[in-house]
């Protein structure tokens, strides 16, 4: 079989005749289910993905994408990206046969190799392609969720979809911030922990509830917005105050820390421990609303709206063990 030749492209000017091939850097990396090897094709763009490609059964990566990759119009796109050729485990060439007996990886277990190829490139994205056995292990990995890094993953933990798709300066600086950490596998261990976690069970009325006052918050645009509605429907009312940040997404002390002082401000005062003078308005430019329902003589029970627009004074919260929602 010929040798993959693929040449050298900038993005500055087209190939030329002559031109030296690229060098090919072919990799192995050891994973839970044996040795993975890949070759890799180019240096890595900013902020773009990586090209990364599996083959069917009975073809390695350069028999199975050789002619694609090598086609003239093909030359256009690959010039803009660096490309990973993964090979499943004994198909390489020159690979040696598995003694007899060897338990060869399912698809699924191929699939969960993909991070660890990954991991050791230090890639945050792709973009998989597959073919037949391929696709389907492509497939089975995006399933997963980790069709992106574990950086990427727990950026949209932190925010919105929305917030992800406008890429504003602060998606900038997390996004690097987390992908450049020193400590990422670290994280990586804090992150699993985190998707092993228990539920906690709260039952508003029964055994298992916070007995505490407390102070739930969520932006209206967090990707977690209905599982904090959730976790308030289940909590002592007379002890929650929840507060729901409009134009704010998933971490609303990064993108609102005036609005989410002051309502810590009024939290602190229900307990007694600021005086309503240090309290300051809400909002100086919109009208704020205070909703609070409280029980009271047992089955008696009132509601109450406080609006309060800029010119007004300040806006008192109420007495503790009241419920409040608050929209602002």
């Amino acid at each position: 079989m010929a040798e993959l030749q693929e040449v050298q492209i900038t993005e500055e000017k087209p190939l030329l005749p002559g031109q030296t091939p690229e060098a090919a850097k072919t990799h192995s990396v050891e994973t839970p289910y044996g040795s993975v090897t890949f070759t890799v094709y180019g240096t890595p763009k900013p902020k773009r993905p990586a090209i990364f490609t599996y083959h069917d059964v009975g073809l390695n990566y350069k028999s199975c994408f050789q002619p694609l990759f090598q086609f003239g119009d093909m030359q256009e796109i690959i010039q803009n990206f660096v490309r990973v050729h993964v090979d499943a485990p004994g198909m390489e060439e020159g690979a040696p046969v598995f003694p007899l007996g060897y338990q060869y990886p399912s698809l699924d277990q191929l699939a969960d190799m993909i991070p660890c190829i990954l991991q050791y490139l230090n890639f945050s994205t792709i973009i998989g392609v597959g073919v037949g056995a391929g696709a389907y292990i492509l497939s089975r990995y995006a399933l997963t969720g980790l069709t992106s890094s574990v950086a990427e993953m727990i950026l949209g933990h932190l925010f919105s979809q929305e917030e992800l798709s406008r890429n504003s300066e602060l998606i900038q600086k997390y996004r690097n911030i987390i992908t450049h950490a020193p400590n990422l596998e670290n994280i990586e261990l804090y992150w699993n922990s985190y998707n092993n976690r228990r539920d906690l069970n709260f039952e508003r009325g029964g055994d298992i509830t916070l007995k505490c006052p407390v102070m739930l918050v969520v932006g209206d645009q967090a990707p977690h917005e209905d599982a904090v509605v959730e976790c308030n429907s289940k909590l002592d009312p007379t002890q929650t105050s929840f507060l729901k940040m409009a134009d704010s997404g998933g971490q609303p002390q990064l993108t609102q820390p005036g609005k989410l002082t002051e309502a810590f401000k009024y939290f602190l005062q229900g307990m007694g421990y600021m005086a309503s003078s240090c309290m300051t308005r809400l909002s100086r430019s919109r009208t704020a609303s205070l909703t609070s329902a409280a029980s009271i003589d047992g089955n008696r029970s009132r509601s109450r709206t406080l609006s309060q627009s800029s010119e007004s004074g300040t806006l008192s919260s109420g007495p503790p063990g009241h419920t409040m929602e608050v929209s602002c």
